[in-house]
């Protein structure tokens, strides 16, 4: 996944959960349903990105270019193994966490298909950063090695720059491109976040780690400040690679 611009700092002296280790905090079986739903969330994610880089990589116009992204894919699915392999450890069936997710990812990739080459840069510039802005900012409130383990997979796989150096030479190449390119952005925002508010009312554990109730959760009006902070950091993504938000 791409680092977002707005990564969530963790406090240097963390309290409550996020003070304690995996053992510790997942006696509470509400915080352990919530962590296992965040990383089969996690893990179909860094599944369905391998799966797209790859499929992307056929429309690269150049063999550079192609390997460029079958090297990223490659990561994609490593770390998708370290999710996999941490839910096997914590004795969950790594396609049962999954599965809950399956259709939310599918319905957003179903919807939102690139139609060429810069499309699909876009696409994962902006969608995979939105989930990684999303996952950065709960991390904060995870046990020591959940947290450690989620920001190990959130680490970029050098999808950013290769996007705005690519997208931002074919603006200068043609302008009119630009246009194009920043309604498609727009687009695949509101997909983002309403998949993203589908998949956190229809788990419950989740929701309650959002407004609280479980770990050191947010309040509702935490949720609206990050959600803003969120759509912040896409309007500097959008800047970076020349459009406008």
């Amino acid at each position: 996944m791409t680092t977002p611009d707005n990564a969530a700092e963790v406090s240097a002296e963390p309290t409550g959960v996020a003070a304690q280790d995996w053992a510790t905090a997942s006696v509470d079986p509400h915080y352990r349903a919530a962590v296992v739903d965040l990383l089969g969330a996690l893990a179909y994610g860094e599944l369905a990105a391998f799966e797209r880089l790859a499929e992307d990589a056929k429309l690269a116009p150049t063999l550079a270019d192609k390997a460029e992204l079958a090297k990223m894919a490659s990561a994609e699915f490593h770390h998708f193994e370290q999710i996999r392999d941490r839910l096997t450890g914590i004795g969950v069936g790594p396609t049962e966490a999954m599965e809950p997710f399956v259709a939310a990812y599918d319905s957003f990739h179903k919807q939102t298909a690139p139609s060429d080459w810069l499309e699909g840069l876009v696409k994962a510039y902006v969608g995979d950063s939105i989930a990684s802005d999303f996952y950065r900012e709960v991390a904060a409130r995870l046990d020591v090695d959940t947290r450690a383990l989620v920001l190990a997979v959130l680490d970029d796989t050098g999808h950013a720059s290769f996007a705005v150096e690519k997208v931002r030479a074919a603006i200068d190449a043609d302008p009119r491109v630009g246009g194009r390119l920043a309604l498609w952005a727009r687009r695949l925002m509101g997909e983002a976040l309403s998949q993203s508010q589908r998949v956190v009312a229809e788990r419950d554990a989740l929701s309650m780690m959002l407004v609280g109730g479980v770990a050191d959760g947010f309040d509702l009006a935490e949720v609206g400040r990050m959600f803003s902070r969120i759509t912040e950091a896409h309007t500097k993504r959008m800047a970076a690679l020349g459009l406008a938000a």
